[in-house]
């Protein structure tokens, strides 16, 4: 048998994509496609007084213009995240109230690009304004709403006597600035009718079976008569995991106007109305006996939300799953501002959150003068606090003693001791941690005459490697090598392939395409592919094929699951110029089998990546007077490059997690990222005797 599961295989669509053949949304060519570009308001909050067309009506090559005087026809949908779901519960030119600055309040349609975009320049709009609220300290907060049905406020024994009676207590805020969401394809919507009720759309999509009901239900059409097309996406880490205004509004114009219709958001668009992380403002209390053993945790959070929706970032979420206390208390509020409608971004709620907890457990370790790794190996938990059930193949101290020894840790010089060409050196560490989640998933696998397996199934690859880990699953199962797999994905003919997020895909998926490869064995009768091959040979048919599905069961009523990592880090800083550098960096992971070790240690670097960008370059701050976001495209909101990354050292611990699923596997998308940012800032505190605690951690901050 040939098991390739646990090796490194090159990436199937490698090929595809540096050579330029991989087709993106907006890469699809339709005969009779025309364009259209979006109209954005300049305002942040008020009305629109007058909107004059006529000048861009008269432009050449204009089809149509739509506003909210003459918007097509769209219907509200459930807006329920498991059956139709969209981003902004307001439906796209509603009315002519303006609630963010960059807004859609138009769209113009022409037969080319160009013309289109300025046709929307020529558009003539006047407001009648009101101040916006884009700042936080001008904001009301209140208690926030359950999210996905379940409520955010959690307390378990009594946290103020806990800290009061306390050998050791701290108490301090930690603040994050507004995060953007910048994958490297743009938003592009395709929109094409076949009549009035059967409709195709080429759109990026982590969630394709949820895309089809929900435009579904947007335009009144049976699902089946919604096609959902997207086989590669170019980045997604959340904000493409439901149809944004100007997705809705392309579809209901192509209706209109009778013509596919493509619109392409810029990136000075994308900043205002195609998601972002909220800044957040977090307090954390930790308080201790003289040995170490936190006696309580009280964990208050608050975030910013849109007026035409609601969403937080949950940061408290991840409190009662990582450290245990017998006092624990989680607050969350939230604030409505001026601003586009914040979603989720990797790792949502566990990145930001993580920074506070890791930062604080740092500043009790070295209150307390204890070892930071040693304080978390003395207070790691055994269960989930809120969901009072034990947790599943944790090897969490594993993760910690093992980054340790590979790190050097053991040989940490005290406080501002360590330079390097007039430099300050210093080193940190944070834990990582992310809950294991797993959804329902079908697929269907064909065993060709020629030994060649073909997996079918529209769950999607967003860039992290899942037609490679597809391909795997099936080459393990059946015995083959990986090249005589092929995968279809990202279409909604396909099966349902379930979701691209919440680093659930691989979880989700390698369980179904290995069951669907048991069948095809179990109908042939034999025990391997290349039996069951000389069968199929034999009896002259074009294929077998088996079709499977496998969703959680009651596994969750009985375990916890969770994966588990921790980070170590070197720092330099230059405190004359405030440059703040990371030198060396280890993670160690515990997150089940690993099926692909290539594409599992490149999704860990990824996360430490994005996380120095978050802890040291990205945000967004929104211009007092307009509302917009100060930055407008790649070149001003900043993100790490080659220079800023150090090599990355990854291993992996612990074992199959077979009580989570017959793979024994977890996803690996998003703990990658989680206590990067407390593991540098608490490297700098060691470099300088600083403590820093608002992110992002810019030269002006670190200047002496």
């Amino acid at each position: 048998m040939n098991k390739v599961m646990g090796t490194a295989v090159s990436r199937k669509d490698g090929q595809a994509k540096v050579t330029g053949t991989a087709i993106y949304s907006a890469d699809h060519e339709i005969a009779g496609l025309v364009h259209g570009y979006v109209v954005t308001s300049t305002i942040a909050n008020g009305r629109i007084k007058t909107i004059d067309t006529r000048e861009a009506e008269q432009a050449s090559g204009i089809i149509a213009i739509f506003t909210h005087k003459n918007a097509p026809q769209v219907f509200k949908p459930s807006n329920d995240f498991m059956k139709s779901k969209i981003y902004e519960a307001r439906l796209p030119l509603s009315d002519d109230r303006v609630h963010y600055a960059g807004q859609i309040i138009g769209l113009v349609i022409a037969d080319t690009f160009e013309r289109a975009r300025q046709g929307a320049h020529l558009v003539k709009v006047e407001y009648d304004a009101q101040k916006p609220i884009v700042e936080a300290k001008n904001a009301v907060f209140k208690e926030a709403p359950p999210q996905m049905g379940e409520e955010l406020k959690f307390a378990k024994g009594d946290v103020v006597t806990g800290i009061a009676s306390a050998a050791m207590k701290i108490e301090a805020t930690y603040t994050t600035s507004t995060e953007l969401h910048a994958p490297m394809e743009p938003h592009a919507t395709i929109a094409q009718w076949q009549g009035t009720d059967s409709l195709t759309i080429y759109e990026p999509s982590q969630w394709l079976a949820l895309s089809q009901r929900t435009y579904a239900d947007l335009f009144g059409l049976p699902s089946e008569k919604v096609r959902i097309v997207i086989p590669f996406l170019g980045g997604a880490f959340g904000s493409k995991a439901f149809p944004w205004p100007h997705a809705i509004l392309t579809v209901a114009a192509a209706r209109q106007i009778k013509r596919p219709l493509k619109v392409v958001m810029s990136r000075r668009q994308m900043t205002a109305n195609t998601g972002h992380r909220s800044e957040t403002e977090q307090t954390i209390r930790l308080a201790a006996t003289t040995d170490g053993m936190l006696s309580a945790i009280a964990h208050e959070a608050k975030s910013i939300t849109s007026p035409v929706d609601v969403f937080t970032e949950p940061c408290t979420a991840v409190t009662p799953a990582l450290y245990t206390s017998p006092n624990l208390l989680l607050t969350q509020e939230l604030a409505v501002m001026n601003v586009g409608t914040p979603t989720f971004m990797r790792a949502p709620g566990e990145n930001p959150g993580m920074w506070a907890l890791e930062s604080a457990m740092d500043e009790l370790a070295w209150a307390m003068k204890l070892d930071p790794v040693a304080l978390r190996l003395k207070n790691e938990s055994k269960e989930h606090q809120r969901k009072g059930l034990p947790f599943s193949a944790k090897h969490f101290a594993e993760c910690l003693k093992v980054g340790a020894e590979r790190f050097g840790w053991k040989d940490r010089p005290q406080l501002r001791s360590l330079t390097r060409e007039g430099k300050l050196v210093g080193w940190g560490m944070a834990a990582s941690t992310y809950p294991g989640l797993r959804g329902t998933t079908s697929a269907k696998v064909r065993l060709l005459p020629d030994g060649t397996v073909h997996v079918l199934t529209s769950g999607n690859d967003m860039g992290t490697g899942s037609y490679t880990v597809v391909a795997i699953a099936a080459a393990d199962a059946l015995g083959i090598s990986v090249e005589k797999v092929r995968v279809e994905m990202g279409d909604s003919l396909l099966p349902d392939g379930g979701l691209a997020g919440g680093s659930q895909m691989t979880a989700s998926l390698v369980p179904t395409v290995m069951k669907a490869c048991q069948d095809i064995l179990k109908t042939a009768n034999c025990t391997t592919a290349t039996e069951a091959c000389a069968a199929l040979q034999r009896s002259g048919r074009a294929a077998i094929e088996a079709s499977a599905s496998s969703a959680p069961g009651d596994e969750t009523k009985k375990w916890a699951f969770q994966s588990w990592g921790a980070h170590f880090c070197e720092v330099t800083v230059d405190e004359e110029i405030g440059r703040l550098r990371v030198t060396r960096w280890v993670s160690v992971m515990d997150v089940g089998r690993i099926i692909n070790t290539k594409a599992a240690a490149s999704q860990v670097r990824g996360g430490v990546i994005m996380g120095i960008g978050h802890a040291l370059m990205e945000e967004c701050h929104f211009d007092p007077n307009n509302g917009y976001p100060v930055v407008y495209d790649l070149a001003t909101y900043h993100i790490p490059a080659h220079a800023d990354t150090p090599r990355i050292d990854v291993t992996f611990v612990g074992e199959p997690d077979l009580n989570f699923n017959p793979a024994g596997v977890r996803g690996v998308g998003e703990i990658g990222i989680t206590g990067v940012s407390a593991a540098i800032a608490n490297a700098v505190y060691h470099a300088t005797g600083k403590r820093f605690r608002s992110l992002p951690l810019t030269p002006d901050k670190l200047i002496a």
